[in-house]
């Protein structure tokens, strides 16, 4: 690759090429604050990549790989190549990691226990996670990932940026400062994209494990309800939101078996944010 980073989120050390210089300067603004180790052997590698010589620079369109590739992935247009390089990290994780059990799920940790929160896309659990997250009493330890500890059951964090969409970048940037906010991707096939940088505070405690306290699965719009919900309803839901549970086999299913079991569960409604973080308040003082 002509140009190359090297980006540590949680326990993933990513070595990021490219045929462009503009997705590597976009991802060192963004990951400016992150710690760099450029002798530590990567654990993923991305690549972003011209599938024809001429289209660096003819129409220039950005395809994803790495060690792990989806063959038949469109392609995005080099101003969109933060996005492109953010879903390949996503990507090299969701498909090759196995140290740990990988929940798409977001996390917040308090006093050293962690809230879980999974959902479909459009739930809400990002931005409930990023508000949480600057609250002051609770840790944002991802929005994307949340890593599950096959030995203890404890709770990883993977807090790369946050991507905010559509109604949420607002709302979330209405309480943040403007430099910890990415380039605003207008018209991605997501809708309007912006990352939100975690604070400083839960950057540099990234390697702290956090127990589960808390499941959560929310969704956004209606009334607020609370509806607890059973540990075999949990483990159906969580075993769909992870990527690896069946890669990692006996282990897999001890790992979930025991974080049901351990860890109260529930469903949420709610119109708002507000609504939303009162109700994660109100079941967290109880838990």
């Amino acid at each position: 690759m002509r140009h190359e980073t090297r980006i540590a989120v949680g326990p993933v050390q990513f070595r990021i090429g490219s045929d462009w210089a503009e997705p590597i300067a976009a991802l060192e603004r963004l990951y400016a604050v992150y710690p760099k180790d450029g002798m530590r052997p990567a654990d993923a590698t991305v690549r972003l990549f011209a599938a024809r010589p001429w289209r660096r620079w003819l129409r220039p369109s950005v395809h994803i790989g790495g060690d792990f590739v989806v063959p038949d992935a469109l392609p995005l247009p080099l101003p969109m190549g933060l996005l492109a390089a953010e879903m390949a990290m996503n990507l090299q994780v969701a498909l090759g990691w196995r140290r740990h059990m990988l929940l798409h799920a977001s996390a917040v940790a308090r006093d050293g226990r962690a809230l879980i929160m999974s959902g479909e896309s459009g739930s809400g659990k990002s931005t409930l996670a990023a508000l949480l997250g600057e609250g002051g009493d609770w840790r944002l330890m991802g929005d994307e990932f949340t890593l599950i500890d096959p030995a203890d059951g404890d709770a990883l964090a993977f807090p790369r940026a946050v991507s905010l969409k559509n109604e949420a970048i607002a709302e979330v940037a209405a309480r943040v400062d403007a430099a910890r906010l990415g380039p605003l991707l207008a018209g991605t096939p997501k809708g309007d994209i912006r990352h939100l940088v975690p604070r400083a505070d839960a950057i540099a405690a990234m390697h702290e494990p956090a127990r589960p306290a808390l499941l959560l699965f929310p969704r956004f719009g209606g009334e607020s309800a609370v509806e607890p919900m059973g540990e075999g309803e949990a483990f159906v839901r969580l075993t769909e939101a992870s990527t690896n549970y069946v890669a990692l086999g006996e282990a897999g299913f001890a790992a979930l078996t025991r974080l049901v079991r351990e860890t109260p569960a529930f469903a949420i409604s709610y119109p708002d944010s507000e609504a939303g973080i009162g109700l994660v308040e109100h079941l967290w003082a109880e838990a």
